[in-house]
């Protein structure tokens, strides 16, 4: 004799659609609450309070002190003020260097596999050995890059001596680190073009880069914006390279506000003013996902 069916338990036996999307979904869900959303939200919690682990005492609770004593405060000018040079001026960098490999790894030729592979040494490298690698590249006395300067009968540079040096290094050092990631998504982005729609407009007589224009940037505009947004989301929290390569100087030109945060919160151990500081960079990395969502849906 079989148990007679209890209603209340049906739709564990028979979910639906939606009931078995949301019980497989559940985990994931329970899951970013834990590493992404109870993180985000203790940090504003703090930001919130004078809690200095130096001052020997009790966390206080301030308010939005924080963030005022922020707009009196001109190192975070001058940190937010190098972050997003660096942001403006490595994305597009970044983009154009990874959308030229990109293309030449997805060229029909036979033994295209080495480019492909030089794809993934940069972006295996760890950010703090690239920085290294690129301190050496650009040392005033034996550096490569003077080598090859002098070689050429240009004067050698003494690179990290001067603010405008300093951060034309490491912003070409963060471009060669980071195209390669931008290659990446792009080549992903290419393989999925269709190949009739070449050989269609190579019957009508279209050329190269009419091509370029018309069906290969049209059709990877959904993967460069995938690209934009991660690239310039990590070029808001740059700190490796710039604290491998000058430590943020000469007297702070080059320091990030990543690298402030690190400063306040591990030096200075001040957790409420270093997490309102990284409050602000959550803020500005949100910002700039809405803004490239609303740009595909728009474009969409």
């Amino acid at each position: 004799m079989t148990a007679p069916h209890n209603p209340r338990f049906a739709w564990l036996t028979d979910p639906g659609d939606r009931g078995l999307a949301i019980m497989l979904l559940a985990p994931l869900a329970l899951l970013v609450t834990l590493i992404v959303v109870y993180p985000v939200l203790r940090l504003f919690y703090t930001s919130l309070f004078d809690h200095s682990l130096t001052s020997g005492l009790p966390p206080r609770f301030v308010g939005l002190q924080n963030f005022g004593l922020m707009l009196d405060d001109p190192t975070f000018w001058t940190t937010l003020k190098n972050t997003l040079l660096i942001t403006l001026v490595t994305v597009p960098g970044a983009l154009i260097m990874g959308l030229a490999m990109a293309l030449m790894a997805n060229m029909p030729f036979k033994y295209h596999w080495p480019v492909r592979l030089s794809l993934l040494i940069p972006w295996a490298l760890p950010l703090a050995f690239a920085g290294l690698i690129f301190a050496w590249f650009f040392h005033s006395e034996y550096g490569v890059v003077n080598d090859i300067l002098r070689r050429f009968g240009f004067q050698p540079v003494i690179w990290f001596n001067s603010p405008g040096w300093s951060m034309t290094a490491i912003c070409l050092t963060v471009i060669w680190k980071t195209s390669s990631f931008m290659a990446l998504i792009l080549l992903a982005g290419l393989q999925t073009i269709p190949r009739s729609l070449y050989e269609a407009a190579d019957v009508d007589g279209a050329g190269k880069l009419r091509q370029f224009w018309e069906i290969t940037l049209p059709l990877l505009r959904p993967a460069i914006a995938v690209a934009l947004i991660f690239r310039t989301i990590t070029a808001l929290q740059t700190f490796d390279i710039p604290y491998t390569m000058t430590a943020g100087g000469p007297g702070g030109s080059t320091a990030t506000l990543a690298m402030y945060i690190h400063q306040n919160t591990v030096s200075f151990l001040d957790l409420g003013y270093g997490s309102a500081l990284a409050v602000v960079m959550f803020l500005l990395s949100m910002l700039v996902t809405v803004l490239y969502l609303r740009m595909i849906r728009a474009r969409g």
